[in-house]
């Protein structure tokens, strides 16, 4: 069973740049956002020449290369989903014109299939998964930021509950920063992985910290 990860904030909060640390030569990239990575010179570690980056918000080809992973891309131990939402608004654009409760199963389903899927794969292997976040205020002004998802189908069977890690990315006062305990959030690490409440957006260090989890 692989090791799950989810990096969830809203745009612009330091997801995809907190990957910045990974080796390209151990790393599988998967753009689903398609619109290339944050940090300069990453066209010359990531790119389909070196075999670990793929540019699709189709699901089917994220499945695709997740299964390449135990066949062929051997040598990769870390891959990167980048973002679940790249691949839920393609999928619902695509249905636009389609009616019905079904259409909002199959959209639920097709993601909630990828992120069980991924934890099937080998033990070695650590999948990211990055998410935009929403937050919701309640009459009493009560504040809630959690995993921005399309459709109630998938709210009411709560994304979070496939992760045991999920890390709220965000920017304090130009520092940028994983929350790691729930504050009105969802987020949530293992016992005892991380020091305080607040660290580096630094994936690595965080990959470093769950090894004995």
């Amino acid at each position: 069973m692989s090791k799950v990860i989810c990096i969830a904030g809203e745009s612009g909060s330091g997801k995809t740049t907190s990957m910045r640390n990974l080796d390209p030569k151990t790393t599988l990239y998967i753009d689903c956002d398609k619109k290339g990575l944050s940090w300069k010179g990453w066209k010359q570690q990531y790119n389909t020449a070196n075999k670990n980056y793929i540019r699709t918000d189709f699901v089917q080809q994220v499945f695709a290369g997740l299964k390449r992973l135990e066949t062929e891309w051997k040598d990769k131990k870390v891959v990167v989903i980048d973002t679940l939402n790249g691949l839920m608004v393609a999928d619902e654009m695509r249905r636009s014109k389609e009616k019905g409760y079904d259409k909002w199963v199959d959209l639920a389903a097709c993601v909630w299939d990828l992120v069980c899927y991924a934890h099937e794969l080998r033990d070695d292997l650590t999948v990211i998964f990055t998410a935009h976040t929403q937050t919701d205020h309640d009459e009493a002004g009560y504040m809630f930021t959690r995993i921005k998802t399309s459709g109630k189908k998938l709210d009411k069977i709560v994304l979070e509950s496939k992760f045991t890690t999920v890390l709220i990315a965000k920017c304090v006062d130009g520092k940028y920063l994983f929350e790691t305990q729930a504050k009105n959030s969802t987020a949530k690490s293992p016992m005892g992985a991380f020091g305080s409440f607040e660290i580096e957006n630094d994936i690595v260090k965080v990959i470093e910290a769950l090894e004995d989890f």
